[in-house]
């Protein structure tokens, strides 16, 4: 087969190929004949290659080919251009759906934290069996409020962020289990409890209360959400309702890892708070007004904005183009 000759030959139906690849706008129609005549031309430049290897010839075409394709398959979108969709929408719809159980969660939460303080602070032998009378005085007197001005602030944030966002993603990623978020959460509850309880024993439970709200308003929140988003990623495994099984986990595992990733973000005005503002001595009502505010923020951006990227058709999911055609289901 002569390059040249089919050159001569095809060189009208490539011109029309490359006219449709780039023209702007096209019909129906017009797309039909696009997809025509691209795999006319792949059969061209696979005889080109097999007949005389690498040409001028096949060069061209595949130039002509390429075009074709990313005006078909369009190109993959620009990070930039992701990064807002994924705050304005992706997030804030992922974070949506989890609003009810988050907010069961947190009843579930601050009931054992009442029950372990109330049970514990109003018997004097568990409350003995925490320690020493002098080191559970020496804990609720100065090492409760001691702990948040230790360490220089910046090193405290850091530490307490990590550690937070840490805690975050296994509740996420281990959510599968149905059994790691609910460890997590009894866990960090039965420890929050104890702790008021030790301060309501030697009376300064005023002290544990104005300590925690500042920052844990915020802090524990987070972790709800992150609860929330593993038990979710568990019962899409559990009940997946009309789809595959591995295609309702693989659905709920890619909106709900976005959480993780918002979290961080959450996580890290947490830390700053307990950094920055817990220990400083300022008055109450001002530091506990700016962890409220930052409370009512994420509240606002998880209920109105989720809500209005959900009204929107957003779920927290990646677009077909970057998690590929899912299976038609009937029914």
């Amino acid at each position: 087969m002569d390059p040249d000759a089919l050159t001569a030959a095809r060189r009208h139906e490539w011109e029309r190929l490359d006219e449709l690849s780039r023209t702007r706008q096209l019909d129906g129609a017009e797309i039909d004949e696009l997809v025509t005549r691209y795999r006319s031309a792949a059969a061209d430049l696979a005889e080109v290659k097999t007949a005389a290897g690498r040409s001028a010839v096949g060069d061209h075409i595949s130039t002509m080919l390429a075009r074709a394709r990313l005006r078909l398959t369009r190109a993959p979108e620009n990070v930039l251009r992701q990064i807002p969709r994924f705050f304005a929408l992706q997030l804030p719809a992922a974070l949506y759906r989890l609003r009810w159980l988050t907010l069961i969660i947190a009843v579930f939460f601050v009931a054992v934290v009442a029950i372990v303080a109330v049970w514990i602070s109003a018997d004097p032998a568990l409350v003995a069996s925490l320690g020493g009378r002098a080191q559970l005085e020496q804990y609720a007197e100065n090492d409760f409020t001691a702990y948040y001005s230790e360490n220089p602030a910046a090193v405290f944030a850091g530490t307490v962020w990590t550690n937070n966002a840490w805690i975050a993603a296994q509740c996420v990623l281990f959510g599968i289990t149905g059994i790691w978020p609910i460890m997590v959460l009894v866990q960090n509850a039965v420890g929050v409890g104890t702790a008021a309880a030790v301060l309501a024993a030697f009376d300064r439970a005023d002290v544990f209360v104005l300590f925690i709200l500042p920052h844990g308003l915020l802090e524990l929140t987070c972790i709800f959400v992150a609860a929330a988003a593993g038990l979710q990623i568990f019962w899409a495994w559990v009940a997946p309702g009309a789809r595959r099984r591995g295609e309702a986990l693989a659905s709920a595992g890619r909106s709900l890892a976005t959480v993780a990733i918002g979290l961080v973000f959450a996580l890290a005005v947490a830390g700053l708070l307990e950094g920055f503002v817990t220990a400083q001595p300022w008055p109450w009502a001002v530091k506990i007004g700016i962890g409220a505010t930052a409370l009512g923020l994420f509240v606002f951006y998880m209920v109105w904005v989720g809500g209005r990227a959900h009204r929107r058709g957003e779920t927290g999911d990646l677009d077909e183009w970057q998690a590929g055609t899912p299976t038609l289901i009937a029914g």
